[in-house]
């Protein structure tokens, strides 16, 4: 009881500073699955709910989306790591995005008494796209240049947050999955942690946190002891510009430090599959992963 009571006074002042802040927590596919595990993120969310933290959720669900497209026979395909979205994906994606992945994350906040509402970037206007026009990638196995049409596949063009602030005000949590329309209502698959960067920007959050299934960035993927727990945004660069950063980190930490950019005073990159990884990164200073700041300055979470 006694190291409780201690955990808790020195959480005291980041509960105190945080309360009415809004904070975008953006949930990695592998999270999202039904389950203990997201039984334990979403436990942890429950607790920035009941202080007073005004949350918004985004998730991806590409792999939900994948195990869908095996199960009715669509092929998935990939250049570069990226998705194809062709019409029939299209349809894969709106049921495990809007559907399977959205609604187990909202019938799991039900059980743990947080008043969820499910969205997707099309509600209310929430996320215009632009379908991406065709692109020259260049092939890493053969070094060929080719043209690669992706689809309906959107690049995020606005946002208009008018129901989030409703919403929050009201005390709901709206939980976000990454499908945008353009203007003639085409609905598009937009990247996740794109839409979560951006809506940071906009709703002017004080965190933008992502979980993932890694602890953070690290020198070493296979070395965990080499985690980097702080850093601004230049060494964030130079760690991308030397290869440290790489493969599926690397467009996470891009969309970090856009939001950075955009005014997002801190930036968090959690393992969501650690236990209360999430409220150590919040409510301590010795955190659990990695914090990006806009420039060197205080290590406070």
């Amino acid at each position: 009881m006694t190291n409780d009571m201690a955990t808790l006074r020195a959480a005291l002042p980041y509960i105190r500073s945080y309360k009415d802040k809004c904070f975008v927590v953006k949930l990695a596919g592998e999270l999202c699955k039904r389950g203990a595990q997201l039984d334990h993120v979403v436990e942890q969310l429950c607790v920035l709910h009941q202080v007073g933290i005004r949350l918004v959720v985004v998730h991806g669900g590409g792999k939900q989306a994948t195990e869908l497209a095996d199960r009715l026979g669509v092929q998935s395909e990939f250049v570069n790591g990226r998705r194809i979205t062709s019409e029939e994906m299209l349809e894969v994606a709106k049921m495990a995005f809007a559907g399977t992945v959205n609604t187990d994350i909202i019938a799991t906040m039900r059980r743990q008494g947080v008043p969820a509402v499910g969205l997707s970037g099309i509600d209310a206007g929430l996320a215009r796209a632009k379908r991406r026009p065709p692109v020259k990638l260049k092939d890493p196995g053969t070094g060929e240049i080719r043209e690669v049409d992706f689809g309906f596949v959107g690049d995020l063009h606005s946002t208009d947050c008018s129901v989030l602030h409703d919403l929050v005000a009201a005390g709901y949590v709206p939980v976000v999955c990454s499908l945008a329309a353009d203007d003639t209502g085409q609905v598009l698959n937009v990247n996740a942690d794109t839409l979560a960067s951006r809506l940071a920007q906009d709703l002017s959050a004080t965190k933008y946190m992502l979980l993932s299934a890694v602890d953070g960035i690290m020198h070493d993927l296979n070395d965990p002891s080499t985690l980097i727990p702080e850093m601004d945004i230049a060494k964030a660069e130079s760690l991308i510009a030397t290869g440290v950063i790489t493969g599926g980190m690397l467009p996470k930490v891009t969309t970090c430090i856009e939001a950075l950019h955009g005014g997002v005073p801190r930036v968090h990159i959690v393992n969501g599959l650690v236990r209360e990884a999430l409220l150590r990164e919040i409510f301590t200073n010795e955190g659990s992963g990695t914090l990006i700041l806009p420039g060197k300055g205080s290590s406070q979470a």
